[in-house]
């Protein structure tokens, strides 16, 4: 069936010139265009477009109608907010597209501190604070004398807190000074007087933080810390997984605690790489809004699992019936979708840490191109509207898995829970690491499973370093994930 209805516009508008933007090459753009780009991109293809008033297909009678209220609110990114249903709590637009594409591809101004902000308790006493999760290497916190799980209470000589965290670490300056602080001998969190300046530079991080092996008790486990699902580096993932086959792995722990998601086609090829199941076996089915839906069938808007990566290199897959998963609040989208699809193929998915985020959402990017549907891939002829670099990253979809299931918009819950103890955080990648451990108990069978951590310090996680890159804690489609418009 030819889809042509799809990318036919909807309404013909009458632009009016009520004030313009500069393009890259200084020619005014109207701020209508780009406003009318907004709504007809969110009306074909954002996921809640029937439950959205304002995005009906019989919103408008008429152009001069539609052109008035385009034009009521005062700018593309107001029109996009306004155009949001209170369930979506993750679509957004940029500026600036090829902002967006870098960090898309794990480009970003980075100073190497990953770390969370949140509430620190110490016995009775709470402050707001900020606490080191990992150190990137070749950056301005790699050649300092910072630590994972040191803390940090002040920015530049002001005491964080949650009103002013915000300006003070993730604003346009590049350079920032923390101050460190401790707990003392009498359970006091106290400035140390010591101080640490950073400085974000342009960074490409590669999110293979840690992939090793070891022997216990005579049974070879491999450790992979993924921090990001970038297909940049799915080659080199692959390579890992041609490591461990080598060594000999019997069991794998996959530590996710501090991924918050990314490309869905990269879900697919590390679900492939641990569990090897046939390509004919179904990892996820796209759910889209009610008109993309109706146009495609089952099999269109079904993933399965591969056998190859994108270049014809053959996935290297350890065949795996049990995995390791470690995973808390600040793992999202993709690394949720990992778990969710892995579930139904896997005798054994052991979950360990805490609930997770609650993001089943996807999203693919919307460019100025409405010959090609907002979309940008090879295979259509039309091209992205010069005059302008908005782009939008819209909610499109959910992914159910093999049984069906995507509803867990209020995260997945841990077999075991283990929250981090900022009192004893560990070296990650050390069998001694307090979660890295505890998957080491249930692989060995030896220990008491199942305790909970005493500790008289606790740490509430409010935010965290990694949500600030403009992709956030998405979750997205790579082109050739997006069914084909134009067949």
């Amino acid at each position: 069936m030819k889809k042509t209805w799809i990318y036919t516009i909807l309404l013909v508008v009458s632009v009016t010139f009520t004030s313009c933007f500069e393009d890259i090459d200084d020619n005014a753009i109207s701020e209508t265009d780009i406003k009318d780009f907004v709504w007809k991109g969110l009306n074909q293809w954002y996921f809640w477009q029937q439950t959205v008033t304002d995005l009906a297909d019989d919103r408008f009678a008429n152009s001069t109608e539609y052109t008035d209220f385009l034009n009521s609110y005062d700018s593309p990114d107001v029109l996009f907010e306004a155009l949001l249903s209170p369930e979506d709590r993750f679509s957004w637009i940029v500026d600036d597209y090829f902002a967006l594409n870098n960090t898309l591809n794990g480009v970003t101004k980075n100073n190497g501190m990953s770390f969370g902000v949140g509430n620190i308790t110490v016995g009775s006493q709470t402050t707001f604070g900020g606490i080191v999760q990992y150190i990137l290497p070749n950056t301005s916190a790699s050649t300092s004398n910072l630590e994972r799980g040191d803390i940090f209470l002040t920015v530049n000589g002001t005491q964080l807190t949650q009103n002013n965290y915000l300006s003070l670490l993730f604003s346009s300056n590049d350079t920032y000074t923390i101050g460190l602080a401790e707990i003392d001998a009498n359970d006091n969190l106290v400035l140390t007087g010591e101080t640490v300046t950073l400085t974000k530079q342009v960074y490409e991080e590669n999110p293979i933080f840690i992939a090793n092996t070891f022997t216990v008790d005579g049974i070879k486990v491999g450790y992979l810390m993924y921090n990001r699902f970038t297909s940049n580096y799915d080659q080199q993932l692959n390579d890992v997984f041609g490591d461990f086959i080598a060594e000999g792995v019997q069991d794998l722990v996959v530590d996710l605690r501090y991924n918050p998601g990314g490309s869905v086609s990269s879900a697919i090829h590390l679900a492939s790489m641990i569990a090897g199941e046939p390509n004919s076996a179904l990892f996820l089915r796209q759910r889209w809004n009610e008109k993309i839906q109706a146009v495609f069938t089952e099999e269109e808007v079904s993933r399965y699992f591969v056998n190859q990566l994108p270049d014809g290199t053959p996935i290297n897959s350890l065949n795996l019936n049990k995995v390791y998963i470690l995973a808390q609040r600040s793992s999202a989208s993709a690394s949720e979708l990992l778990i969710n699809g892995l579930e139904p193929h896997i005798s054994e998915l052991i979950h360990i840490g805490n609930t997770t985020r609650g993001k089943n959402e996807f999203s693919i990017t919307l460019y100025d191109n409405p010959d090609c549907s907002y979309l940008n891939f090879s295979g259509c002829s039309g091209s992205i509207n010069p005059n302008h670099t908005w782009a939008m990253q819209p909610l499109v979809g959910k992914n159910e898995n093999a049984n069906g299931f995507y509803q867990y918009e209020n995260g997945l819950a841990p077999d075991f829970q283990l929250i981090e103890d900022i009192e004893n955080f560990g070296v990650l990648g050390d069998q001694n690491e307090p979660l890295l451990a505890r998957a080491i108990q249930h692989i060995t069978g030896n220990g008491r499973f199942g305790f909970t951590t005493e500790s008289h310090a606790s740490f509430e996680s409010l935010d965290q370093s990694n949500l600030h890159t403009l992709t956030k804690d998405n979750m997205y489609l790579e082109p050739e994930d997006i069914p084909n418009l134009y067949k």
